[in-house]
């Protein structure tokens, strides 16, 4: 793949990659400049905007799963079956014990707020590649008249290392590489290890979807999401359902901004200190026959204080055919609710559309 340089910004000369996103103005840029109001383009419709969310009460009596990840990891039944819960019925859940060191949190943490403070042309030297959603920009901006969010971000192909296309790394940014490095190969063994624990309540052995999927590969989404003057009337991020197999969630300790749809109702995710947030992701959703759920969620944004975190979406080859399992098929009282699809055509599908909820799943149920 052939990259040159244009006006300070990394532009890709060919390679479809897994889609495009048009360039917009940075969000960060638009709040330091100083704005009057929200700009048109990021205002939501008035049925789409966040400001109708549950009620208090319903609020403080729900929070997503909380599993111990050291008990899961050893084989604990009890917390086995919490984690088969959370994905049937929540699709979300947080991790405790994870074993990813909280040094190497914060590090991450610094990383990512030291790569935002660079300044604007810096940033830009980073920006996304004509035919590609790996750098800096926004995602999922098709069309020049969609709804925008109130979000920039970085996007990397973090593993396998030979994936990694440096040309849109930091290198200059003291010990951005370095961390990293470090948290992702860190959370891909959380990502792996409830892969295994995944296995085995699908029924197969704790190796069954290593030897369907491969090795799982990585890509970091950083988020940095500006305080806006009127949080009522914008998303930090659309609703939406991911598209790889799970995501693992690095959040913001003092800041709430994830929300998550539990039936019918808007859910925020308190974040607890030092925790990662786990969801299942579409290709999940489809190989277990729609047993596990990925659910639609969402970011706000708030008045005061910025946000930032960073999810590592682990997702299988782009060749691989992904489909109902066999051990999830019991015909003819569970028949495929899924059609088979390669996995790079599904994604390009999904990153192709505005983010709109699940719609992206409907493409490949089964109709009855």
């Amino acid at each position: 793949m052939d990259l040159k340089v244009e006006n300070g910004c990394i532009k890709e000369d060919n390679g479809l990659g897994w889609g495009k996103s048009l360039p917009v103005q940075s969000v960060q840029e638009i709040v330091t400049n100083g704005y009057q109001s929200v700009p048109e383009r990021y205002i939501q419709e008035i049925k789409d905007r966040p400001s109708s969310i549950s009620s208090e009460s319903l609020q403080a009596s729900l929070q997503i799963p909380i599993i111990d990840f050291s008990l899961l990891a050893k084989g604990d039944e009890h917390e086995t079956r919490k984690l088969d819960l959370a994905c049937k019925e929540w699709g979300f859940f947080q991790i405790r014990n994870h074993g990813v060191q909280v040094k190497i949190l914060q590090t991450m943490k610094a990383a990512m707020a030291a790569f935002f403070e660079l300044p604007l042309m810096e940033k830009k030297k980073y920006a996304m590649g004509a035919n590609d959603l790996e750098g800096y920009g926004q995602a999922y901006v098709v069309s020049k008249e969609q709804k925008l969010d109130w979000c920039d971000l970085v996007a990397l192909k973090t593993l396998p290392l030979e994936q990694r296309n440096l040309n849109f790394w930091p290198l200059n940014l003291p010990g951005f590489k370095e961390a990293v490095e470090e948290y992702s190969i860190e959370v891909q063994k959380v990502a792996e290890e409830i892969n295994a624990n995944l296995s085995i309540l699908m029924g197969m052995e704790r190796d069954g979807l290593k030897r369907y999927q491969g090795e799982l590969k990585q890509l970091m989404r950083m988020n940095y999401y500006p305080p806006c003057s009127s949080p009522d009337l914008v998303f930090g991020v659309s609703p939406h359902s991911d598209g790889g197999s799970l995501t693992v969630l690095l959040q913001d300790d003092d800041v709430i901004g994830l929300q998550i749809k539990h039936k019918g109702e808007w859910i925020p995710v308190k974040p607890i200190p030092n925790a990662l947030v786990v969801n299942i992701s579409d290709a999940i959703e489809i190989m277990s026959n729609g047993v596990y759920k990925s659910i639609e969620h969402r970011a706000i944004t708030n008045e005061k204080k910025a946000r930032i975190s960073a999810a590592a979406f682990a997702h299988v080859d782009d060749e691989l055919e992904i489909g109902p399992l066999d051990s999830m098929v019991d015909d003819p009282h569970r028949p495929p609710m899924y059609k088979k699809i390669k996995y790079i055509d599904y994604i390009r599908q999904v990153l192709a559309r505005k983010m709109d909820g699940k719609d992206h799943t409907d493409l490949v149920k089964i109709q009855t």
